[in-house]
């Protein structure tokens, strides 16, 4: 395994969830103080929010931490399994905000509750939209490359955030345009949108938890740093899994067959760090060395 490479990706994963807790902190200073002067609860209530949207910054750091641990004796393939119940329980919490949006617009709407807005709860709802839409997109870079299925988890909670402010506007933008229920409906479709990223990041986890191969790209990858190695003459039963962001990988691969053991040997350790260098994600490598006989191809 490459310690550089998880060890960097541990440290920007930790950096930017920092930056997301530091946000809500603002956010939660900022809602609350305009709420107060401008006598709305509803933003008071959504600052608070804003600190319980902390939870799942906490989930990752945990998660994170955990699953960074060295392997030991009772878990020898390390903990790496611990950040994608993270992502998990953060994909499970966003099933609850997006069904919670529904379930509130819908009754808003059956109650024929319509919504009032003031000037300053719409000027924070345009600074919340441009802190966590930038929150996202960061959180989300770093996710895709660092692999890590909690963090691109938690980079959706942070736009789900940016979202629910969203409806603040489209309200206030409905009302001004005579239709009353604008920001309901748009709360049931943000509800909806967040529903299905969620359901799609639980099968990323599912799919991971029952062992499935790593994607198609990294296969290719694979495949073509055997085939770039001369001394290579055939390779089978190539396998791999994902455990967190580390990928593991076992292969057969059928060298000269007068080659002395040393020699065989030097091969299977350039070919892993070739690996190992052509990879964006930390790799755990096992390689099965058979002489290039007629009765060993497969």
């Amino acid at each position: 395994m490459s310690n550089d490479k998880f060890d960097n990706s541990s440290r920007r994963i930790k950096s930017v969830t920092v930056l997301g807790i530091l946000t809500n902190v603002l956010l939660f200073v900022v809602k609350v103080s305009v709420g107060y002067l401008a006598g709305s609860m509803a933003l008071i209530a959504d600052g608070i929010h804003s600190v319980s949207d902390m939870s799942t910054d906490l989930v990752v750091l945990l998660g994170f931490h955990l699953g960074s641990k060295e392997p030991d004796q009772s878990h020898p393939y390390g903990h790496g399994r611990i950040e994608t119940f993270s992502a998990g329980l953060i994909a499970l919490f966003l099933v609850f905000v997006g069904s919670g949006m529904i379930y509130y617009a819908s009754a808003g709407i059956a109650g024929a509750r319509i919504a009032s807005f003031h000037i300053t709860v719409l000027i924070v709802a345009v600074i919340s939209v441009a802190l966590k839409e930038m929150l996202y997109r960061i959180t989300k870079r770093i996710a895709l490359a660092s692999h890590s299925s909690a963090l691109y988890a938690n980079a959706w909670h942070h736009r789900s955030d940016a979202l629910s402010s969203v409806v603040v506007l489209i309200g206030y933008i409905s009302i001004k345009a005579g239709f009353e229920y604008g920001d309901q409906v748009a709360a049931v479709g943000v509800g909806l949108m967040i529903i299905l990223v969620a359901v799609r990041i639980l099968g990323r986890c599912l799919s991971e938890l029952t062992e499935s191969a790593v994607d198609r790209s990294t296969i290719e990858k694979i495949k073509y740093v055997i085939r770039a190695d001369d001394s290579i003459r055939h390779w089978h039963k190539l396998r791999t899994r994902t455990v967190g962001r580390e990928v593991f990988l076992d292969l057969h691969i059928l060298v000269d067959p007068e080659l002395s053991i040393t020699t065989a040997h030097e091969i299977s350790d350039r070919f892993e760090k070739t690996l190992a260098e052509q990879l964006s994600r930390p790799v755990n490598i096992i390689v099965h060395i058979e002489p290039d006989i007629p009765a060993m191809r497969k």
